[in-house]
């Protein structure tokens, strides 16, 4: 049996090594485009490769705001335990951070690349890079590859395995369109918002480690730290809500109002009931000399200056109208986002090959007999933390059974 893996990247060689250990008598090919493979593993993480999260497997499906629940058999079959036997067991020492990422011993990607360059090397896994598949041929059950070039890799193959990855553009997923699958158009997710007429880019490098982020109008809500930027904001909270809100967002052409819970509570009452304490009990304290909820220092004085609420002031002056107005500044302050940043090199899509054109217990085509998908190619994403690693690992597993 020839197999042929479409795409070396993370969900590539996972699938070409499961296939190969699942089928060792049979040929894998491993075929990538580019002249380098694992280029999204090597940069992944700042180069130190997040490569799962060790969060309860029972709620791994919750980070994928696309294909979550249709990962429950891929999960079922491989989930983030397995996923750190699997490195272990090859060698690969592993450290789970306070925030749950997991990430290498050596704080090194290259680590995760030799490790599947060994396990390539060990099984007989044939690597060939710089062709490009410009379209797959069905032929009796079997495939025929038409690539740029000519005569690179003759012959049929019994089974393959498209694992080339996210695709920022419809064009690059059309060869797939053209075997009758369906196409969830591509758009970013996990990028950072910009904020070029906000004052409060004045204060990057500040994080607040527990705040909330929302979208008026929408139930678009996210919580966690929140970066400061000369740019705007990031971190985890905005990350998050751009991948749950990536098709509303660009359908708002990334122009939108945004409002922030600097200190993470939706009960006013209780903001409000903190506030009346302090303004009780340091009736004379300056707002200034008094941060409530740990606000770090630039923020609180920034906060004041937006609310012109004059920083000298006394705590014992504000009244119930300046307690009001510092509870809007604290639960629902308004920022103007327009435009985006994304990571160019760990690029994600919300989009791709629809769901509903793959049997997601087996990730075998419907429209294709004998050819199987893993990866970004699908219509999964999931926010930061390891998690689009992860569906990748899970995917390329089950693929590789090649049911």
């Amino acid at each position: 049996m020839r197999i042929g893996i479409i795409g070396g990247g993370a969900a590539g060689f996972f699938s070409a090594i499961a296939a190969k250990e699942n089928y060792p008598e049979a040929k894998v090919v491993i075929i990538e485009k580019s002249k380098h493979v694992l280029s999204k593993v090597k940069v992944s993480g700042g180069g130190r490769c997040n490569l799962t999260n060790a969060c309860d497997p029972q709620d791994l499906y919750q980070a994928y705001p696309r294909g979550g629940r249709s990962l429950k058999k891929a999960f079922h079959l491989f989930n983030n335990k397995d996923c750190v036997k699997w490195f272990e067991s090859r060698g690969v020492a592993l450290v789970t951070q306070d925030d749950n990422c997991i990430f290498p011993v050596s704080q090194d990607s290259q680590s995760i690349i030799d490790c599947f360059l060994k396990e390539c090397k060990r099984l007989g896994i044939e690597i060939q890079k710089g062709l490009a598949v410009k379209s797959i041929k069905p032929i009796d059950e079997q495939f025929e590859l038409d690539f740029d070039q000519e005569n690179v890799i003759s012959g049929t193959f019994d089974r393959l395995i498209v694992t080339t990855g996210g695709s920022p553009q419809r064009k690059g997923l059309e060869w797939l369109e053209a075997l009758n699958h369906k196409i969830e158009n591509p758009v970013p997710s996990l990028f950072t918002f910009n904020m070029p007429d906000e004052a409060v880019t004045k204060l990057m490098g500040i994080v607040v480690e527990e705040a909330l982020v929302s979208l008026p109008g929408t139930k678009l809500k996210s919580e966690g730290p929140l970066l400061i930027t000369h740019w705007g904001m990031s971190g985890p909270a905005i990350l998050k809500l751009s991948a749950f809100g990536a098709r509303v967002l660009s359908e708002k052409n990334y122009d939108f109002k945004m409002l922030v819970n600097w200190v993470n509570e939706t009960n006013y009452d209780l903001v409000v009931d903190e506030l009346t304490t302090i303004a009780e009990a340091h009736t004379n304290k300056i707002l200034a000399n008094y941060r409530p909820f740990s606000l770090p220092d630039r923020l609180w004085m920034f906060l004041l200056e937006k609310g012109n609420l004059p920083s000298n002031k006394r705590w014992g002056e504000l009244g119930k109208k300046g307690i009001n107005k510092l509870l809007t500044l604290l639960t629902t302050d308004e920022y103007a986002v327009k435009g985006k940043t994304t990571f160019r090199d760990e690029f994600v899509t919300c989009g791709g090959v629809s769901l509903k054109s793959v049997d997601m217990s087996s990730m075998q085509s419907k429209k294709c007999k004998n050819l199987y998908f893993a990866g970004e190619v699908l219509d999964i994403d999931a926010i930061t933390g390891g998690y689009n690693l992860q569906a990748a690992w899970s995917t390329g597993f089950l693929a590789g059974q090649l049911k």
